[in-house]
C-alpha cells in the first residue's frame, strides 16, 4: 500500500470541504490500521476517513456504513457494527491493551479487545452497547472482536435479558463455549499462577479445566455440578481445554453421569518423572495433595500426619506418537513387583530413603513396552490397567528393514 498517496487523496477530499487534515498524521494512522491491526488497506482508508468526517463534521466523504450484524455471522477479515452486552471482563495481558473479555448478544458470544490507543469509553460489564466500525479478525480459531482508534463506541439504554444455551462437551469449538459438567478431578497445578486445574465431564466426553489466580476467583468442589456460561475454550494440538476465568459459574444440583472416555496406548516407557514411587499427600479431608519433601502442603501447610501413595508418572513412546500417563496405586504395585508396605520400609531403612524406591522403579520398568488403559485427557492417560508387551521376535527382521531403509 502507498501510505503517502493514499493520505494525500484523504487530505485533499477534507480541504476541499474547507479544513486542513496533517496528511503525515493520516499517514501515521493509515499504516498503524494495516501493519499493527491487519486491516485491509481499503478499510484502513475508509476509517480514516470516517473519523476526519467526524471530528470536522463533514458530510460527503465517499464512505459507507459499515453493515450491522449479530455476532454469529461476524466473519474475521471483515469490520462491522454490532450491539452487544458485556458478559466478562479479563485482566489486561498487555499495556497495549486497554479492556479485554466477552461480548455477547442473542446469537452468541466472541472475545474483545479494546486497544489503548482506541481511546474508547471503559466498559461496564452487565451493560449493551453499539460497536460501529469494530475489525473482526481471527484469535485462536475463533473470531475475536477489535476496537480500534476508528470504532465509535455507544451505550445503549436497554437491557435485554440473554439465555446462553449449554452445549455438550464433545461439541465444543474454539471461541466461547457454555457446559453444564462435572467436576470429576482436580490435578496438582503445573504453574504457580494457576488456582486449580481439572477435569470437567459429561454424558458427552471430558475436558480439561483451568482458572488462574485472580481476585475474586475460587475452586470449583470436586463431585460437584455446575452451569458454566461463556469460558474460553481454547485448542491446542487437536485438543479443547475450558479458560474458567471469564466464565459466569453457578452451582447446580444433582448429578452427571460422566461419559469415562477411555482409549488404549501402546509404546516403551521412555521416561519416569520425579514424584514418581513413593510419595506423600496431604491427610486434610478433600485436599490429597503431593507434599514436599519438608511435608509441606501449599495450601494446607506442613503436615506430619502424611499418608503415603504409590504412583508412576512417565511417558511413553510408539515410535510416532507419545502420551503421557499417570498410574495409580495398585497398577504401581503389579507392574513394579513392590508393594505399599515394601516401599515404606524401604524408605525407612535405607540411606536413600524414598530416592531409592523410585531408583529400583526406574530400574525394574524404564524401557519396557506396555499396553495402558484409562481415561484420556489432552495428551495424558490416567491409567486404570496396564500389561506387560512381549517383544515378538518375527517383527525383527521388518524393523531391521525399515531403519536401513530410513538411513
Amino acid at each position: 500500500m502507498d501510505y503517502s498517496d493514499t493520505a494525500e487523496r484523504i487530505s485533499q477530499k477534507v480541504r476541499a470541504k474547507g479544513h486542513e487534515a496533517d496528511a503525515v498524521k493520516i499517514e501515521g494512522k493509515l499504516r498503524r490500521l494495516v501493519e499493527e491491526f491487519g486491516v485491509p488497506p481499503a478499510e484502513a482508508e475508509r476509517t480514516v476517513a470516517n473519523e476526519l468526517a467526524r471530528e470536522f463534521s463533514i458530510t460527503g466523504m465517499g464512505s459507507a456504513a459499515v453493515e450491522e450484524k449479530l455476532l454469529n455471522q461476524l466473519l474475521p477479515g471483515e469490520w462491522a457494527t454490532v450491539e452487544a452486552k458485556v458478559v466478562s471482563l479479563s485482566s489486561s495481558p498487555s499495556p497495549a491493551i486497554a479492556q479485554t473479555g466477552i461480548l455477547a448478544d442473542a446469537s452468541g458470544a466472541l472475545r474483545f479487545v479494546v486497544w489503548s490507543k482506541a481511546s474508547a469509553p471503559i466498559l461496564t460489564p452487565g451493560k449493551w452497547y453499539r460497536f460501529e466500525s469494530a475489525v473482526v479478525d481471527e484469535y485462536r480459531g475463533s473470531a475475536n472482536i477489535k476496537v480500534h482508534s476508528g470504532t465509535t463506541v455507544r451505550e445503549l439504554s436497554r437491557d435485554t435479558p440473554l439465555i446462553p444455551k449449554t452445549t455438550p462437551i464433545r461439541d465444543l469449538s474454539p471461541g466461547i463455549g457454555c457446559v453444564r459438567a462435572k467436576v470429576v478431578q482436580e490435578w496438582e497445578t503445573a504453574h504457580e499462577r494457576m488456582l486449580q486445574t481439572g477435569l470437567l465431564g459429561d454424558e458427552s466426553g471430558t475436558v480439561k479445566f483451568v482458572i488462574w489466580k485472580e481476585e475474586g476467583k475460587e475452586k470449583l468442589g470436586p463431585g460437584l455440578v455446575y452451569s458454566i456460561y461463556y469460558a474460553l475454550v481454547d485448542e491446542f494440538s487437536g485438543r479443547y481445554s475450558l479458560n474458567l476465568n471469564t466464565a459466569m459459574i453457578l452451582p447446580e444440583e444433582g448429578d452427571i453421569a460422566v461419559s469415562a472416555g477411555e482409549g488404549t496406548f501402546q509404546g516403551a516407557l521412555v521416561h519416569i518423572a520425579p514424584g514418581s514411587g513413593l510419595i506423600k499427600r496431604c491427610p486434610v479431608e478433600g485436599c490429597n495433595r503431593v507434599l514436599s519433601r519438608q511435608n509441606y502442603c501449599p495450601v494446607h501447610e506442613i503436615q506430619p500426619g502424611f499418608l503415603y501413595d504409590l504412583r508412576i508418572k512417565g511417558w511413553l513412546d510408539n515410535g510416532t506418537e507419545t502420551r503421557e500417563i499417570l498410574v495409580q496405586r495398585e497398577v504401581t504395585e503389579r507392574l513394579t513387583g513392590m508393594t505399599m508396605e515394601e516401599a515404606k520400609d524401604l524408605a525407612e531403612n535405607n540411606p536413600l530413603g524414598m530416592e531409592e524406591v523410585f531408583l529400583r522403579m526406574r530400574e525394574r520398568i524404564l524401557g519396557r513396552y506396555f499396553e495402558c488403559k484409562g481415561r484420556e485427557i489432552d495428551s495424558r492417560m490416567l491409567v486404570n490397567a496396564c500389561r506387560t508387551l512381549q517383544f515378538d521376535r518375527e517383527e525383527l527382521p521388518g524393523l531391521l528393514n525399515r531403519a536401513g531403509g530410513a538411513a
